[in-house]
């Protein structure tokens, strides 16, 4: 290979490092905006009268609530190929609200210190893990297959446990929890940062999109399960 093919090599290598490291800011800048809606949502809502009392008066409206988020994910994930950039934008901001809006109870069931505390563990955890996913050469599609299956099967044992009630299958369950969303936080970053080595710029937008998505819901998920071991209840 001569100095000229070497040098045209370095550059499209420097080139595809910008261009990836450009659609991965825009993704930590999407999640990021994503989480501060719902903080202020959440905060919003637990300090709002008419807002607590018709979820306190109307079992369903809690359901509703997670079954419209729900919904929303299944919106974005299956038609992404088919909406618009800005279309799954608004979706995803729409799903960061309905999330802030059910997060309003959790705000009334701990203290606000210990919700911070556990903030800041989360975000400590996650931007690690995160960097990791970033930088790290080695491979972690087997990995993400497993916590995948792990995954599942923790949302299988927690149903069952609603019915059980076992506080030690609950602790079990958390642990679980932690564990599995610190892996799919590596794993998760590691697969948009591929995905974005092989994406055109006109459809970065779409993959900032579901990217911010992934890593927003591991954020929220790992943060749930940190707070029941650093939540202080309000009782």
């Amino acid at each position: 290979m001569d100095n000229y093919e070497m040098q045209n090599n370095q550059e499209k290598t420097l080139a595809l490092n910008n261009y990836v490291s450009a659609v991965m800011r825009r993704v930590y800048l999407k999640m990021t905006l994503a989480l501060f809606v719902t903080t202020i949502v959440a905060l919003y809502c637990s300090k709002s009268a008419p807002f607590l009392n018709f979820i306190f008066s109307n079992s369903w409206a809690i359901y509703a609530l997670l079954f419209a988020e729900l919904g929303v994910v299944i919106a974005i994930s299956a038609r992404l190929d088919k909406i618009k950039q800005s279309t799954a934008s608004l979706l995803f901001y729409t799903y960061a609200i309905l999330t802030g809006a059910s997060f309003s109870v959790i705000l009334l069931a701990y203290t606000e210190e210990s919700i911070f505390i556990t903030f800041l563990i989360t975000t400590a955890v996650f931007g690690v893990m995160t960097l990791y996913g970033y930088v790290t050469h080695n491979d972690l599609t087997k990995m993400g297959t497993f916590l995948i299956m792990a995954l599942i099967a923790l949302i299988v044992v927690s149903l069952i446990n609603i019915f059980v009630k076992s506080s030690n299958l609950q602790w079990v369950i958390s642990f679980a929890g932690v564990s599995i969303f610190i892996g799919l936080t590596a794993w998760d970053t590691q697969k948009i940062k591929r995905m974005a080595e092989i994406t055109d710029n006109e459809n970065a937008g779409k993959l900032a999109t579901i990217g911010a998505l992934s890593l927003y819901l591991d954020f929220i998920n790992l943060f749930l399960y940190l707070l029941r071991f650093f939540g202080s209840s309000r009782d």
